[in-house]
This record gives structure tokens, sequence and C-alpha cells, in this order.
């Protein structure tokens, strides 16, 4: 089903598409979301096997559009943070190394009135939530339906399906992903390039208990994060050569174990595989613009980037709330939603933060994918150093946080 006259068409269900979607419904409008796969399909646990890492501030707007009682129960609070820089994990936890860095929330409590550092959340939990809160806000959600091409007209943009239907409405949303075919039709170029790397997505159980500390090592093969899931578990994300990630992926489970358990090491005691092994290739996306009359971009369609710090996602989400109130508030001020001056509000938004992030993660990313021993040397001293220095450790907190700068409404955890 789909609106006579949607306000705004949504390409990409995913979960910046999503959130978008929802936050537009609770304020009044009418989207319409349109995604290749079917929806249900999205909701099943081997869709996609990655955990996020969700600053606070992004949880607070989930909280605010209402998903607070359908995730909390999955949501792992990350109370610290350990980066270490050594030959093996846990490196730092057992006093062998002095390279490191250690993130505490109870160092910013008193600004963030008792929040964690983030929330780990399973993908699969985040996509069941949302889904069920657009069923019960009435938005529709055409899927499977594949986007074939946009026409850009004065007054709307035109969606043509790749099932001959037709869709038309003020503004459309790429938020499709790296291949975004809003995008494409709206004439905005990309800047990027491959990293030749691999990520290895698993889940584990592990015999000690993680204690809501998240672990980023950068090992010699590249970086091994280790984030904290409810229930005692973990998910890896673990980066290697494309040469390396595809082995890894075509191993036997009794050869990924003993993999996992060289790199892993003891410190958390023993630890087992749960479900499936997944990979992603890794690669940096940039769009040169966020804006084209007629079209905002969102989510990946927007910026791909390595994950090594844990902020796709985030960077989707900020968006995402950035978007919905200038659209909001320009409805309710009787302007054009889709207008070039309405958009460029998002874009100036959006855009520092998002270049921003971009170069930095690229930065890090050729930083500590390495075993260079003078670069070693010279990051292991760094952290080092900025251990040392409290309100370093507590800008970077705020700002992985997502809570520095004019934050809009929802990342404050107010409704629009």
């Amino acid at each position: 089903m789909t609106p006579d006259q949607p306000d705004v068409i949504i390409a990409g269900a995913g979960v910046a598409g999503a959130t978008l979607a929802l936050a537009l419904a609770r304020a009044g409008l009418s989207p319409v979301l349109v995604d290749p796969q079917p929806f249900e399909r999205q909701l099943a646990p081997d869709f996609d096997g990655r955990a996020w890492a969700i600053a606070y501030a992004c949880f607070r707007q989930w909280r605010a559009l209402g998903l607070a009682d359908a995730l909390e129960p999955h949501a792992q609070r990350i109370e610290q943070i350990l980066v270490t820089d050594g030959r093996a994990p846990g490196a730092a936890s057992g006093g062998q190394s002095p390279f490191y860095l250690r993130f505490d929330s109870d160092e910013i409590a008193d600004r963030t009135e008792g929040e964690p550092l983030g929330y780990l959340l399973e993908n699969r939990h985040v996509r069941a939530a949302l889904a069920e809160a657009l069923a019960a806000a009435g938005v529709p959600v055409m899927a499977p339906a594949r986007v074939a091409s946009v026409a850009f007209e004065a007054r709307a943009a035109r969606v043509r399906l790749a099932d001959g239907r037709e869709l038309r409405a003020p503004l459309v949303v790429g938020a499709e992903g790296r291949n975004s075919v809003v995008r494409d039709a709206a004439g905005i170029g990309v800047v990027g390039w491959d990293y030749r790397q691999t990520g290895v997505v698993a889940t584990v159980r592990m015999a000690l208990a993680h204690e809501g500390v998240a672990h980023e090592h950068f090992l010699p093969g590249g970086p091994f994060a280790i984030l904290p899931l409810t229930g005692n578990r973990a998910s890896l994300v673990w980066t290697e050569s494309l040469a390396r990630g595809a082995a890894l992926a075509g191993a036997s489970p009794q050869m990924f174990q003993a993999h996992l358990e060289r790199r892993f090491g003891d410190f958390l005691g023993d630890v087992s595989v749960e479900g499936p092994v997944f990979t992603y290739p890794l690669s940096l996306r940039v769009a040169e613009r966020l804006t084209a009359p007629r079209a905002a971009l969102l989510g990946d369609a927007a910026h791909g980037v390595h994950p090594i710090a844990g902020q796709g996602l985030n960077l989707g989400l900020k968006a995402a709330a950035a978007l919905a109130e200038v659209i909001v508030d320009a409805r309710r001020n009787g302007e054009d939603i889709g207008a070039e001056t309405t958009l460029e509000r998002y874009a100036a938004w959006r855009r520092f933060d998002t270049q921003a992030l971009a170069v930095g993660m690229d930065a890090f990313v050729h930083l500590f994918s390495n075993d260079n021993p003078l670069l070693r040397l010279a990051r292991g001293a760094g952290m080092a150093i900025v251990n040392r220095i409290g309100p370093a450790r507590r800008a970077f907190m705020h700002e992985a946080g997502g809570a520095v700068g004019d934050l809009p409404r929802l990342l404050r955890g107010e409704a629009l």
C-alpha cells in the first residue's frame, strides 16, 4: 500500500531510512518506504550479522520516537572503552602494555544524566523494533520493490519502480546504500576508494564477564574490536586482508575457532562462536553533496566509512534527525519541503560533521592498519599521553556520544 499523495519517498528501508520515516510520520507527514528486500527478510537473524555501537544521543532519538520499550531489553550499555596497541588483545587489562586509552562513562556522568558511553544493539533487534513501530504508525513499506529511475520536475520528484509503478512526491530521499540510484539520478558524484580489507563479523559467547567494556585492539593484522552484547556475548569486528578474510569466511567451524582463539587470546576465558560468520568489504564512499533540488541523501548513500570507530550508522542517525527536523519545520511554516533552499539547511547542518568524520576515519585506517614499528611507537606514545589528559578524554567521549554542537531536537530526546 502507498499513500495517494506521499510527502516524502524514501528509497531504502534500512535503519537510517526507517528512522527518518518514523520521525516524519510521528510529526504528521506521509512518508513511503521503498526497498528491494522483502521487509520480513530484513528481520531474519542471518540477514545481517552486525551489531552497532549506538551513540547515547542517537539512542535518545529512538526513545523520543517511542522505541525504548522494544530496544532497551536488547541494549547492552557500554560503560568503558579500552583501546590498546599491542601484539595481543587484553594487553592493557593484564598490565602488559603502557600504550592504551581508557574511556569511562563515570567521567562524564555529570553531563549525560547517567548515560553510558553508548549502547550495543544487534541489527535484527533494531530492525524488528522499527518494523513494528512503522506498522503501528501506518507507514507504507513497498517491499520488495526497486527504484529503477528518478526524474526531477519543477515541483516534484517522479520515481519509477522496476515493476512499472510510479510514485510522485515533493521530495525523494536516497537511503538505499552505497550504490544509490537516487544519488546517481540527481547527478551527485562520489569520492572514495577501497581499503582492500575485509570486515569479518561473528558473535561469540565468553566464559568471563565482559562487564560492559568494549575493546578496540590495534594488532599487526589490523583493528580487532570486541563489542559487548547482552547475555555475556560479544560481537567481533575483525579486520583482515581480502585474502585472509575470504579464507576465514570459507573455513570450517573448527578451523575458524582455532584462528579465533589465537587472535582473541584468553583474557576473557574460553570463547565459542554462536551463529554464522559474515564478511563485508571495507571502503570509503562520500557523496560530493548531500542534496540536489527535490533530493536528499542519507546513510550509506551519503557516506560509507570504515567501521574502525563504529561511527557509520551514528552518522546516518544524526542525519536522519537533522533532515526530519528540517522537513517538519518547513512544512509547518508553509514552505516547499523539496525546494533547494529548504534542503540546503540540512546540507549545511550535516556537511562539516560528515566530511570531518570521513577524513578522520580514513586517517585512522592508514595510521592503525599496519605494523610499521615507527608508527606503532608513535601511536602508542600518543595514546599514553592522551590517556593522562582528562579534558581530552572527556571531549572525545562527548564527541563520540554525539552530544556536542548544534543538536537536532530528536538527538536531545525531544519530540518534533
